[in-house]
């Protein structure tokens, strides 16, 4: 008997844990075939932990105020895009540099922040559809203020970020002189691998600000909106209010995330570095064994582990079983879309069987009670 119970139990530990296990699967076969070294591999993805981590904590809190999985961080990557241009055009670089930039994107990513919140609280059950057309819609914008208002309107003095035409900002910003700033300050190696100890100061700040903030007055209104926003309302809780603020916050820390993200990169692409970050982003967190309702500091850490060393091993891994490294390519890019796709069916599945056993109980209660 108990060993039943005991398989039971495992068996849906796993069905819970399916997305993390199969990716530890996919891991397990292709490190070896990729034949990187132990400390390549320990470098990179210690690398890419410093680069990504910050801006997947900003999904932390939209969730945790039941507004699923916020694809509209992208309007604050954008704000830490337009913030590292005026940077880079005044010539202030190193840390002050990077601090100018987050300070400047503040504004930016409150109003983009404000601006998607109202429309979302217009769109309530579909947040998450709502908030990748207005990444769409703002990205028009991004693209009208980046390439013909920058010159004529706002003021850029370098024609070095200047396209040859005279106004409009060339494809790729350098922000050599800003490189890895961060991440070399306090930098320590441990067996050959390099641990960027001041970034990870940081994310570990942001962490904890994460987990006080929960208890905080504002962090249970949001857990309350989160659980049943008309029982939050009659609570005395102004939900329309609690969600536009639980969408600024996850905006201004993604605009703070993406000057990190950039200053490791050592460049911008002007107009596709924000395209893909709300999407990879998600996918880790996903990986990592999140939900739409449901998020841990915990899955950040395993899902950008375990994401970005598929990341890495995949063509590698790819090139030895097919000859193409181009395979290893696509694999990555389909199993990251495959990944939402999966979550979203699985949430979405969950929440139509919980409605059916709802209704289930009701009806054998009224039979009850007209018995």
């Amino acid at each position: 008997m108990k060993e039943k119970n005991m398989g039971k139990k495992l068996l849906s530990l796993l069905q819970a844990n399916s997305v993390p296990v199969t990716f530890v699967l996919i891991c397990a076969v292709c490190i070896p075939l990729s034949g990187l070294s132990v400390s390549y591999l320990l470098n990179e993805i210690v690398t890419r932990m410093g680069r990504n981590i910050f801006l997947i904590l900003a999904l932390l809190i939209p969730i945790m105020s039941g507004m699923g999985l916020n694809f509209g961080m992208t309007l604050g990557a954008m704000a830490g895009e337009i913030a590292l241009i005026f940077v880079s055009d005044w010539q202030i670089w190193g840390i002050p540099g990077v601090v100018l930039a987050m300070i400047l994107s503040i504004p930016i990513s409150v109003l983009l922040g404000a601006f998607c919140g109202k429309i979302l609280n217009m769109a309530k059950g579909r947040e998450m559809i709502t908030s990748y057309i207005i990444s769409f819609f703002t990205n028009g914008l991004y693209q009208l203020v980046v390439l013909y208002m920058m010159g004529p309107i706002i003021p850029i003095k370098h024609f070095s970020i200047k396209l040859p035409r005279g106004y409009g900002i060339r494809n790729t910003v350098s922000l050599l002189n800003m490189r890895q700033c961060l991440d070399n300050l306090l930098a320590i190696k441990v067996g050959g691998v390099k641990i960027p100890v001041l970034t990870f100061l940081i994310i570990a700040l942001l962490c904890l600000f994460i987990v006080w903030f929960r208890r905080t007055k504002l962090g249970q209104d949001m857990r309350a909106v989160g659980q049943d926003m008309n029982v939050a309302r009659d609570a005395g809780i102004n939900v329309e209010r609690t969600r536009i603020i639980s969408i600024v916050m996850s905006t201004v820390l993604a605009g703070f995330g993406m000057v990190i993200y950039l200053q490791n990169m050592g460049n911008i692409a002007t107009y596709s570095s924000h395209s893909q970050i709300g999407m990879f982003c998600i996918a880790a967190l996903l990986v990592g064994g999140a939900s739409v309702e449901k998020a841990s500091i915990g899955n950040v850490f395993l899902g950008v582990v375990l994401f970005h060393t598929m990341f890495i091993v995949a063509p590698k891994a790819g090139a030895a079983i097919t000859g193409d490294s181009m395979i290893g390519e696509y694999f990555r890019v389909f199993v990251s879309y495959a990944v939402i796709t999966v979550a979203l069916i699985m949430y979405e599945t969950k929440k139509r069987k919980v409605k059916s056993q709802m209704a289930q109980q009701l009806a054998q209660e009224q039979e009850a009670e007209n018995e």
